[in-house]
Parts: structure tokens; C-alpha cells; sequence
């Protein structure tokens, strides 16, 4: 083992969306949130067709472009410069969300404040009074979407938990989550509470356990 593999501890931010894609199946309708989601599109493995949806009215969104060809016209909803895929298609704002909420959309991959063991999700507001609301679609993604998985880094930079039994923040969702991918392990959401489905390079069921406010269980877990 080299000195740089003795020393990786958990999966950084471009492996945990590589990570997340490995999950999507093949001819999954898809939508992603703002921050490390957006990044899930660049790692479609080969072979595999995903079809990426964006609320403000694309479907069929491709990986970043190319520094220098960005289309100022052609964004995501977190107003990042997108590609468009062969027969990708443009439609209003709300035929968008009547996708989401029809329950069209398969998949939606988000970020988080937290997470309760019972799949309960905060993303969009501490509840401080200085806090700056940033609900955006979830509300409508959490309750129109078949599957929602969740990519976060495991503890705030504080080092606070965000797998927790019960949200102190307010909810977006109760029991919505079905899978969180942090950067120290892939956990599911039972109704035992969280259960590792697989652990992050260096990463050992006592750390994980530590850094985890709610109920843990070693589960069907991978890695050492």
C-alpha cells in the first residue's frame, strides 16, 4: 500500500457523484439539485442512457461544456452553463414542474442540512432569523419524485453530525430520503434506521458510527 493510499480517508466530492451514477439505472428519468448533484451527469457510466431533466425546462440536459463554450442561454437551474443531448427538448416552467409533480421524474439526487433516521429531510433553511430561505423545487421534488437520493458531505465543517434522529431544521420532506452518499459511506434509509450499504476508502464502521447522530447499522456494508 503507498503512502497516498494509506492516507485517503473517505470519497471527495467528484467521487461521490461517481459513486451516485453508479446507482442510476439505465433509462432513468433524472433531476439534479444545486452544488455536488450537478456533477452526477458527468459520470454516466458507458453505456447507459440517463435522461437528466432541470426545472426551468430542460430535458435531456448534458455534462458542463467545454471552458470558452458556455451558452449563456443554456443553464441549469442552479444557472450553471449546461449541454444539451441529441434530442433533448425545451419547455415552459410549469409543464417542468407538472413533470415533477405528476410523478414522471424517477430519481432526484439533493443536497442536505440534514437527515433524520426516518428519511426525513431539511435542506432549505437553518429556521435562524437571519437565515436565507433557498427552497427552490424541493418541496415539489421530495413529493413528486419516485426516488430521492441525497449527496453530503457526512459532518458540517464544524464536525456536527447531519445523519441525525430527528431534523432540528425544517423539514422539506418527512421520510422522502432513500439513500444518502456522503464522503465516508453509502447508507440507506430503513425503517431500523440508517444501515451502511457500503464504506468510503479508510473509512471503518466505528468512525462512521462516531460522526452519526442516528441509529447506525453495519447492514450489508463494503470496504474496510
Amino acid at each position: 500500500m503507498t503512502t497516498e493510499n494509506a492516507q485517503k480517508l473517505g470519497w471527495n466530492r467528484e467521487e461521490m457523484a461517481r459513486r451516485t451514477a453508479l446507482d442510476i439505472a439505465d433509462g432513468s428519468y433524472v433531476n439534479l439539485g444545486i452544488g455536488i448533484p450537478e456533477k452526477v451527469a458527468q459520470y454516466v457510466p458507458v453505456g447507459r442512457e440517463v435522461i437528466y431533466h432541470t426545472e426551468n425546462g430542460l430535458l435531456g440536459m448534458g455534462p458542463a461544456p467545454i471552458a470558452g463554450q458556455e451558452d449563456p442561454e443554456l443553464i441549469n437551474a442552479g444557472k450553471k452553463a449546461v449541454t444539451a443531448l441529441p434530442g433533448a427538448s425545451f419547455f415552459h416552467h410549469a409543464d417542468s414542474f407538472a413533470m415533477i409533480r405528476g410523478q414522471h421524474i424517477d430519481i432526484c439526487v439533493l443536497g442536505a442540512m440534514q437527515i433524520s433516521e426516518q428519511g426525513d429531510l431539511a435542506n432549505w433553511s437553518t429556521g435562524e432569523p437571519d437565515a436565507i430561505p433557498a427552497v427552490g423545487g424541493a418541496m415539489d421534488l421530495v413529493a413528486g419524485v419516485k426516488t430521492i437520493y441525497v449527496i453530503t458531505q457526512h459532518c458540517t465543517k464544524d464536525g456536527t453530525p447531519k445523519l441525525v434522529e430527528s431534523c432540528s431544521y425544517p423539514l422539506t420532506g418527512r421520510a422522502v430520503v432513500s439513500r444518502v452518499y456522503s464522503d465516508l459511506a453509502v447508507i440507506d434509509v430503513t425503517p431500523e434506521g440508517f444501515q451502511v450499504v457500503e464504506l468510503a476508502p479508510g473509512v471503518s464502521f466505528d468512525y462512521l458510527r462516531q460522526r452519526t447522530a442516528g441509529k447506525l447499522q453495519a447492514g450489508r456494508q463494503k470496504g474496510s
